[in-house]
Formats: structure tokens, sequence, C-alpha cells
């Protein structure tokens, strides 16, 4: 589509169907469509969607509660995925959701309406423990420089700190000399490619992994 009036007439045709007269560019509306006693339905049309376009929904709330924006259905894998969090953030919002397919079909992917999102437990739970594994503040919010310091990966120096400064050790050793609980675990999976194992349960240090401790040096402290 390259034009927004090429999202009228579908979005129009539902709406009469469902009984709306239907007009266009009224006021500062893109659509408004009325029916009897009902709240009168705003549309806003948009080739593409933009926070101007959230914005110039969520001014249109002022006037009515059924207020939906249209835009043509987008295509691809990133594009799937963006509908999925825009549609997401039309329901925190409070708005409706259409979308019209090169074909002319429409979808109304979600109606105006309250929405609570539904706490998961399970999600803050994770992130609670990741809280509390890292050391220190390592991340400056926003920058990725250096990449993200994860709970794991300050393990990981942690654990390779120690067999730089112990030599090859034992899991158990490692883990009861770290407080690592999962040493053992950690070298043996070796994500990062920091250590060997150099005998039965025993563990030794890369060269990549004296490389990962002095370019990471400044992500990690003991706790």
């Amino acid at each position: 589509m390259e034009r927004e009036s090429e999202l009228y007439a579908p979005v129009k045709a539902l709406l009469v169907e469902q009984g709306y007269e239907v007009k266009g560019e009224v006021g500062a509306a893109d659509l408004v469509a009325v029916r009897g006693d009902d709240a009168p339905v705003i549309v806003e049309l948009k080739l593409r969607i933009t926070l101007s376009l959230f914005h110039q929904a969520c001014a249109r709330l002022a006037v009515t509660d059924c207020v939906y924006i249209a835009v043509p259905r987008p295509t691809g894998r990133t594009a799937r995925r963006a509908l999925k969090d825009n549609l997401s953030l039309c329901r925190r919002l409070g708005l409706g959701f259409i979308t019209v397919r090169a074909d002319g079909t429409v979808e109304v992917l979600c109606d105006p309406g309250p929405y609570t999102p539904r706490r998961r437990k399970a999600k803050t739970a994770k992130l609670l423990r990741e809280f509390s594994r890292l050391r220190g503040d390592p991340n400056d919010g926003g920058a990725t420089r250096h990449g993200i310091v994860t709970g794991y990966r300050q393990d990981s120096l942690v654990c390779a700190a120690h067999l730089a400064e112990a030599g090859p050790s034992r899991g158990r050793d490692v883990a009861a000399a770290t407080g690592v609980a999962a040493a053992t675990r950690i070298m043996r999976d070796n994500h990062y490619g920091w250590f060997e194992k150099v005998g039965t349960g025993i563990y030794g240090l890369t060269k990549e992994g004296r490389t990962g401790l002095t370019h990471w040096a400044y992500s990690w402290e003991p706790r």
C-alpha cells in the first residue's frame, strides 16, 4: 500500500457490516463511525506504526474510549515480532489494533478496553536472582561497549581467577574456595572457552581464560 486512503475502504466496509455509519476525515480523526447510542469509534489510519501514531490515538481517547489504529499487515520474521510487541502496547494503552492485508482482508487483533497484564512470578523471581547474583554494579545502564556482564560471567571470572592463582583444581575445591556453588558445571560447560579438563574432575585455565581475566577485569569484584 502506498497511500493511507487505501486502508479506508476495507476498514469502512467492516464497520458498515456491523451497522455503523462511517465518514472519513472528521475533525482531526481519519475515520469516525457512529451507531445509535453507542460510543463513536475513531480509527487512525497509517502506513506504518510510529510513536506519533500512538500519540495521535491516545489523544483521541479524550473523545471516546473506542479508538483503533489501522496499518497494513506487516510481513517477514522481524515484522511479525514487531507486530506482537505493538499489539501488546495497544492493549496496555487501551487501544484497538487493526491490520489490513494486501488483498483488503481486515483483521481486528484487539479491541479497545482496560487491560491488566498478568504478573509472571517465575520471571520476577528470575530477575531478582540475577540481581542478587551480580557482584557490584558492573553495567552502565544502556551501555554495551564491552558486552553485558551477567552473574554467570562473573562466576566464570571468579573461577578463572582462582585457577590463575592456585593452578589446576578440582571443581569442588574451586566451589569451596570461591563460594560459586556451580563451579564444576561452569568449568565443565566451558561456555567462554576459558577452562580445560586436565584430569578426572580437575580443570585448568586456558590461554583464552587468562585473556578473559584481563579483558573483563573491570567487571567483577569479590563478594
